[in-house]
């Protein structure tokens, strides 16, 4: 598949959150916004890993893309070794890379396709090994571009007239592209059909608040932050034409993980009616685990949530408990949409049938 890393016509990211030159990955860094537009270079595979951990670059396609030219990284820097000692210290530092964020697949499905060159290279580490590397990468770059783009028209087509609600971030700061549940929300928005965006906070680091603000003030959709707590209150209030998520792992029988207060939302739009729709590319599928209940969830530190507090902090230690994800089940899911078609009340029988049907 070869397509222009700018995707289509009208239809293109305003940033790019992750990209390669002259040997280096130039992440946008996510924690700066949405006050700078600040850019870090990771020159090793450790300022890469770093980075991911600390959430520079975030959102499970992006962190796929990023973790695929740290794999291009990992060789470069392992050829500076003896080719004995350059696998050994490659398979650590692609390990290490893999489990930067245990929880969202589309990191190690990626570093996985690339592992997969080098498992099959039988001459020493080479730079025609690295070409063939950086190749991989930039194509699956271009696929999650594409994926987007198929995603957008595919969930707009589901859409109502009416407001809708998401969370977290999941457009051109957590893609190679347009987005994916945000891919929707600007397709939708194209077609009015989707009239206002209601994007919540979502605590404790505020994605919402800090990063989907930012993207859809960068796109010109009318919007509106609420706080995470609120969403109950306005699916009352309000004629809520859909919630729309991302994902970080989908696995056989359809449960979601996504960012924490995925679920919470799930059950509300179940309660009032609202029709529950996930977004995401064939990537971040793990057909090798049966239901959600086998999902790592990553915690992450309890600073998060207590940094609210600023210097307000009492003597005594406050216990926290701070998931970064949770699993929606299929159950409370009205459709997955992907880049391969929509999954209609998805579960292992119907995603089964649907890839099966819809073979690259």
């Amino acid at each position: 598949m070869s397509v222009s890393l700018h995707g289509p016509i009208g239809f293109s990211p305003l940033v790019q959150a992750v990209s390669w030159q002259d040997e280096t990955i130039i992440l946008l860094d996510q924690t700066a916004l949405p006050k700078s537009e600040v850019y870090l270079h990771c020159h090793s595979t450790e300022s890469l890993v770093t980075a991911i951990q600390n959430l520079v670059v975030r959102g499970a396609p992006a962190i796929g893309i990023a973790g695929a030219y740290g794999v291009v990284l990992a060789t470069l820097e392992a050829l500076k070794l003896s080719d004995e000692k350059a696998r050994i210290a490659l398979k650590f530092k692609l390990k290490t890379l893999e489990m930067a964020r245990p929880t969202a697949v589309n990191l190690q499905w990626a570093v996985g396709r690339l592992k997969k060159i080098i498992e099959d290279w039988k001459q020493s580490l080479n730079l025609d090994l690295v070409k063939l590397l950086l190749a991989e990468a930039k194509q699956i770059h271009e696929q999650d571009i594409a994926c987007n783009h198929l995603i957008s028209k595919f969930g707009s087509e589901l859409l109502k007239e009416g407001p809708v609600i998401t969370i977290c971030n999941t457009g051109d700061l957590a893609t190679g592209g347009i987005g994916t549940a945000f891919g929707i929300l600007v397709k939708g928005y194209q077609i009015k059909k989707t009239s206002h965006v209601y994007a919540c906070e979502t605590r404790p680091v505020l994605q919402g608040l800090r990063l989907t603000s930012w993207e859809l003030h960068r796109h010109s959709i009318p919007f509106t932050v609420i706080c995470d707590n609120m969403a109950a209150a306005l699916m009352r209030k309000e004629k809520i034409s859909a919630v729309i998520t991302g994902a970080d792992r989908i696995v056989a029988n359809g449960d979601v993980a996504n960012k924490i207060g995925t679920y919470a939302l799930a059950v509300l739009a179940k309660a009032h009616s609202v029709p529950f729709y996930v977004a995401a590319p064939f990537s971040t599928f793990d057909f090798s685990l049966s239901s959600g209940e086998s999902i790592p969830i990553e915690e992450r530190s309890h600073d998060e949530v207590l940094s609210v507090l600023g210097d307000n902090h009492p003597e005594y230690a406050i216990p926290v408990w701070n998931p970064s994800f949770d699993v929606t089940p299929q159950s409370l899911i009205s459709a997955i949409i992907c880049d391969r078609g929509v999954i209609n009340f998805p579960n292992q029988e119907r995603i089964k049938a649907s890839f099966s049907r819809n073979q690259p």
